[in-house]
């Protein structure tokens, strides 16, 4: 077994207990299993993550792997938990974060990821995000120590989700794959995984949605998922996720579908760029890169996704200013177009 008797505590969604998760991983885990902490919000706030990060380090210190069972939120959060700070308390975490870049924990827990959505590609990354929308700002966590040490993929987990988190998950896992193409740090693994991870969630969720019990369409999609989070591994997200940050945390709009409706703009923007991003993105959309932003609004719109800041609530100034403002962020500088504006 991955967990080889360690002692874990478990980091998992609120609606596990009722799913029956719970008990079959306390059934399985036995004496092994220290806590349970399943309670976790979507977009885990520094507000609710603080009084869980230091209950953890105070009750479960002899914790040698966190297990985080669930979507994107609850393996983030895992993520901030396994990082300990010298006293103990999240505000030294968060005023690590808030400096930039990388930093050697005080101690550290491994990592067993086993994801309950097909999308966010947090089981095959070192990255988790922690939002404070008091102040208006998200942290980014990324660190070597914070790669989970194996990742356990099972398309059964994701049958009960509910068609907007299937939706939401599969966008996320898109805006993923063509956010590496269109990035400054490509290369020829990610190209190879983020091309048949859209390639993939294209054709499989519109079926996905009409048949969300299909065990093959849910393993197809959590396959494309994983590979979107290889990609992404490699590059780092670009433009559309620059984008997406303000729009959650003003308008609190779900990653999935904020990481992803900008996706025809930066698209009609990445192309004419560079002829071998060009050439890697006109494979996505079977060789016609011309009609590839109406198509991939198309398809959004389909799913039921909206394509322009209006629907959102957003006006067309503010969005020009979103727009320029996300270009000249972290992730918005990965994209091919930022030097090139």
């Amino acid at each position: 077994m991955v967990l080889a008797a360690r002692r874990t505590v478990l980091v998992t969604f609120p609606e596990a207990e009722g799913l029956g998760l719970v008990d079959r991983l306390r059934a399985i885990l036995g004496s092994s299993l220290l806590g349970v902490e399943d309670r976790i919000e979507p977009n885990p706030d520094v507000s609710f993550l603080a009084p869980m990060y230091e209950r953890f380090w105070c009750d479960h210190s002899e914790c040698e792997t966190v297990l985080a069972v669930g979507g994107g939120s609850a393996i983030d959060a895992a993520k901030a938990l396994m990082v300990g700070t010298q006293s103990g308390r999240f505000d030294e975490l968060v005023a690590l974060l808030s400096k930039g870049g990388s930093f050697v924990p005080h101690r550290v827990k491994a990592l067993i990821a086993v994801p309950t959505t097909a999308g966010t590609g947090s089981e095959v990354t070192p990255w988790a995000t922690i939002w404070d929308h008091a102040a208006g700002r998200k942290y980014s966590l990324h660190l070597p120590q914070t790669w989970p040490e194996a990742a356990i993929v099972d398309p059964d987990l994701t049958l009960t989700l509910p068609r907007a988190v299937t939706v939401q998950s599969a966008l996320d896992a898109l805006s993923h794959a063509l956010e590496s193409i269109w990035n400054v740090n490509a290369n020829p693994i990610s190209d190879t995984f983020a091309v048949a991870a859209a390639r993939e969630v294209i054709a499989t969720l519109p079926r996905l949605i009409e048949n969300p019990e299909d065990r093959e369409l849910r393993a197809r999609m959590a396959l494309a998922a994983l590979k979107a989070g290889m990609a992404f591994s490699n590059t780092k997200t670009a433009l559309a996720h620059s984008i997406s940050y303000e729009m959650t945390l003003r308008f609190r709009l779900p990653h999935g579908i904020a990481c992803s409706f900008t996706l025809p703009i930066v698209l009609q923007r990445a192309v004419g760029i560079d002829p071998g991003r060009d050439s890697v993105l006109a494979s996505v959309f079977d060789g016609d890169l011309e009609g590839a932003p109406r198509r991939l609004a198309e398809f959004l719109e389909r799913v039921g996704v909206k394509t322009d800041f209006e629907a959102y609530g957003v006006s067309a100034e503010d969005s020009r200013r979103m727009v320029a403002q996300a270009m000249e962020g972290v992730r918005g500088k990965n994209f091919i177009g930022a030097t090139n504006r």
